[in-house]
């Protein structure tokens, strides 16, 4: 059902999310009064659950075959300028935005539940967004005057200014990090960290105080053998028991003590919350990305166990770095993106908490519009997906621009296009719907007032209900 009918799906999503299913919230409703005694409880403070669920894809996404201008005029120049590495004007899958450009657009094939989804008013697309330090133009690109993120078309820097929000530097603390300092009130204090990731180590979790948890697709990761009746294990296990009751004068061997320790224990109450649960009826396919975001899910399920009223949950699809065979290797990644975000949204239906749960992709960079031969390079500007309940769909959000070479976003070298969403606006409204307060934002965002004006009362891009 599209939520751009005021049904009693779009009614409860102007309502806090709580800790139970809206269908079930809704059916206990019997009279006027108990709705508002809800509505109270709800309103205060830590009464609501929230989660955001980061998904990089990882080696710079060709975002521009994500997203294709689909009318005539405009596809003739897409497929003028990407040669070999355009699809086919008929496969692509046609999407009609609420409110347009007066072009028309399709999805790249295998993106046929997302296309779905986007018509149904559950996802949307930011349009060529990027990392930026200021408003930048090519002249000030070309004559030096633009302060511009370090490392352009690198890996390592852009994927980490995505990570961190901050692109004149490299910095080891991340906007989610940064998020959860400020808010880790809300959650209870039992070792488990708000910022659950199963993409490993990242610096987009790291805070002052909160670091991330990493987990697996199977739960808590241990250490391995441990607690193994096997006389080895056994052995080990006492070992390293003895080693964590020991105090020690050294600094750094009693700071790895107390991150070991809290390890350990993190696990038994992750593991402990997630064995408890009846399992999810949602099915999802056997590859990692699917299977990554059904342990999201059973986090989420678990939420109650976990003492969690806020989640951020880190994921990554690597592969994009298609230098060379481009067109399918694309393909098969954006059928797998399909697939596990369709798979995801179904769950946090199942689980009365699509409002609630908002995902959305990051991406080092997206390629250039040109063809090196059988697969494109590294750029700038491209293209991001966002999705959940509490998302106003069907709507294309910033600018999508000209992919004609020579205009004035391009800078060549094969088609390479300033952003002129900054990743800054699109983190800034997240955050705020996460419950960070406007004028919290400079703390997790130290560019945010070059792009947004924290005392407007508007949202940055008005994506989020």
């Amino acid at each position: 059902m599209s939520k751009h009918n005021y049904s009693r799906r779009k009614f409860l999503g102007t309502m806090p999310c709580v800790a139970v299913g809206t269908t079930t919230l809704f059916s206990s409703l019997i009279n006027l009064k108990a709705m508002n005694n809800i509505m109270a409880s709800t309103s205060m403070a830590g009464g609501d659950y929230k989660a955001l669920v980061c998904v990089l894809l990882s080696g710079g996404n060709d975002s521009f075959n994500m997203i294709v201008p689909r009318s005539n005029a405009e596809y003739n120049e897409y497929a003028t300028v990407r040669s070999n590495q355009a699809l086919a004007q008929n496969d692509l899958l046609a999407i009609n935005p609420d409110s347009g450009d007066g072009r028309e657009y399709g999805l790249h094939p295998s993106l046929t539940n997302m296309q779905q989804m986007f018509e149904a008013g559950n996802l949307a697309f930011v349009n060529n967004i990027g990392t930026l330090v200021e408003p930048t133009s090519k002249s000030g690109v070309l004559d030096s005057t633009s302060n511009l993120p370090l490392g352009l078309l690198s890996h390592s820097d852009q994927v980490q200014h995505w990570q961190t929000a901050f692109p004149q530097d490299r910095t080891n603390l991340g906007w989610g990090g940064k998020m959860a300092d400020i808010l880790k009130s809300l959650n209870d204090d039992n070792g488990v960290s708000m910022n659950i990731s199963l993409g490993g180590n990242n610096v987009f979790q790291r805070g002052e105080s909160i670091v991330e948890y990493a987990i697996n697709n199977d739960g808590g990761v241990a250490i391995q053998g441990w607690n193994n009746p096997a006389p080895f294990f056994q052995l080990m296990t006492e070992d390293v028991t003895d080693m964590m009751n020991r105090q020690y004068e050294d600094i750094f061997k009693d700071s790895y003590k107390g991150v070991l320790k809290r390890s350990i224990e993190s696990n038994e109450v992750f593991n402990s919350a997630i064995d408890n649960q009846t399992p999810l009826l949602t099915t999802f396919s056997n590859n990692n990305l699917s299977q990554d975001l059904n342990m999201v899910a059973q986090s989420i399920k678990a939420r109650d166990q976990l003492g969690a009223k806020r989640q951020i949950f880190f994921v990554q699809l690597g592969g994009f770095d298609n230098h060379d065979e481009l067109i399918n290797n694309h393909g098969q990644l954006m059928a797998t993106l399909d697939t596990a975000f369709a798979e995801f949204y179904a769950a946090t239906e199942e689980l009365g908490v699509s409002d609630c749960v908002t995902t959305y992709t990051i991406s080092d960079f997206a390629r250039t519009l040109t063809s090196n031969g059988n697969g494109t390079d590294h750029a700038w500007g491209g293209n991001a997906i966002v999705m959940g309940g509490a998302v106003k769909g069907k709507q294309m959000y910033g600018d999508y621009p000209s992919l004609a070479l020579g205009n004035d976003l391009e800078l060549g070298g094969g088609g390479v296009l300033i952003p002129t969403t900054s990743t800054d606006s699109y983190f800034a409204e997240l955050a705020m719907w996460f419950g960070i307060s406007p004028n919290d934002l400079s703390q997790i965002l130290p560019n945010i007032g070059n792009f947004y004006n924290v005392g407007s009362g508007t949202a940055p891009l008005g994506f989020l209900i």
